[in-house]
């Protein structure tokens, strides 16, 4: 589909560039979007060396997006239609890109807007469809607008007036951008889009060569905390596994499904991914994925499933069957700092929530998110609100720092 109408159809840079939505990422050829999504890797080998600037991310890779495709996690029934938005030259090579979905529900984001659903719907406006331009059920920052090397800020641009055409032609009420870089949040600010801010906890890996060289910079009280935690994570005769690339098999993936069954019911009512997702990224992102797997009495009791980038471990999901003491924090937290500082990444994002996390080194850090919404009524009683909010989201995240378990200088 191409789109040509709209109020900005006649700015100059659409001489340049065609703009089209494609229903599917099994329409856009591999290369040139992975060329956009991550640029610095011509392939999804990992990298060996220093982790550069530029990182590669697996979610939004062709292969990842194209899993939960594939799968059925979206598409028609889960309320996440794909709608890619593309910038394409006259020769049809793409030149930007966006995740885009249309949402006829507000799950599966960890950007929350139901209260302004309820106020559009109480106004007799329909608030869905909306856009979503995001990775579904992964509230992990990355790149939003994609843009292949040499397309510059006229191609951004062109992408960002895509998304606004698109938006009028599906007659949906809003784009919403969740979990971008820092700097496309003010890129998009700049094009009129409200901002947003969130915080999540993230280990911070400031060149440790060990684990007990990252317990050391923590305050007493909180080095014996976790050593006595972990430690006590690991008794009862279990032992830990961790699993990357050809290691991982259909048994593994069958281990984990149940433990990601048990815990998205207990915790959302209906888990986003199907048996068939775990199988699929297995395949195509294999030597990207890292499975710590708890065992005792020879069968696995429970699990974290964690994505690998260029300078980031991204934790995803966790399971168990058994409650044992402890264990969360180790597979899900000590273990993946213990991989960070091996593997010399920069960080772990252990995902959404938790400030448990604090008192187990990870420390507070922003989010971001932006937002077009067409009424301009609305828009303006959001951009007040969102004003209000990113002063209390400042002022919690001071506090957080404050509360770091690390040693005071």
């Amino acid at each position: 589909m191409a789109l040509t109408s709209g109020p900005h159809a006649r700015a100059p840079m659409t001489s340049q560039f065609r703009i089209r939505i494609a229903p599917s990422i099994r329409g856009i050829d591999a290369r040139q979007w992975d060329s956009c999504a991550n640029p610095d890797a011509a392939d999804i080998t990992p990298v060996q060396e220093e982790p550069q600037d530029e990182r590669f991310n697996p979610f939004i890779s062709h292969a990842f997006l194209a899993a939960l495709e594939d799968s059925g996690a979206v598409g028609h029934g889960s309320g996440w239609l794909p709608t890619h938005v593309l910038v394409e030259d006259s020769a049809g090579r793409l030149l930007a890109a966006a995740p885009t979905y249309l949402k006829a529900h507000s799950m599966g984001e960890y950007v929350f807007d139901h209260a302004w659903a309820d106020a559009y719907e109480r106004a007799g406006l329909d608030y869905y469809p909306k856009l979503q331009v995001a990775v579904p059920f992964t509230p992990a920052t990355g790149r939003r607008l994609l843009v292949a090397p040499g397309g510059g800020e006229e191609a951004r641009a062109a992408l960002i007036l895509g998304l606004r055409q698109w938006r009028e032609q599906a007659q949906a009420s809003s784009i919403h951008v969740t979990f971008p870089t820092k700097a496309e949040w003010l890129a998009l600010g700049e094009a009129g889009f409200l901002r947003r801010t969130g915080q999540q906890f993230h280990f911070v890996n400031q060149g440790y060569s060990s684990f007990e060289d990252f317990l050391s910079d923590l305050a007493s009280r909180k080095r014996k905390m976790i050593r006595r935690e972990r430690k006590d994570a690991l008794t009862d005769g279990i032992t830990i596994e961790t699993l990357t690339g050809a290691d991982i098999g259909e048994a593994h993936w069958d281990a984990f499904f149940k433990f990601y069954m048990d815990t998205g019911a207990r915790k959302w009512g209906r888990p986003y991914l199907n048996r068939r997702f775990f199988s699929e990224i297995g395949k195509s992102l294999g030597p990207h994925i890292l499975l710590v797997m708890a065992k005792r009495g020879g069968r696995y009791i429970a699990g974290a499933l964690n994505l690998i980038g260029r300078d980031a471990l991204y934790g995803r999901y966790w399971g168990a069957i058994e409650e044992h003491p402890f264990l969360h924090f180790e597979v899900c937290y000590y273990q993946a700092i213990d991989y960070a500082i091996a593997h010399k990444l920069k960080r772990v994002e252990a995902g959404a929530q938790g400030e448990h996390k604090l008192a187990r080194g990870y420390v507070a850090v922003t989010t971001y998110s932006a937002h077009d919404i067409a009424d301009a009524r609305f828009a303006t009683a959001i951009d007040d609100y969102l004003a209000r909010e990113r002063l209390a989201i400042d002022e919690q995240l001071a506090e957080y720092t404050e509360l770091a378990p690390f040693k005071k200088s």
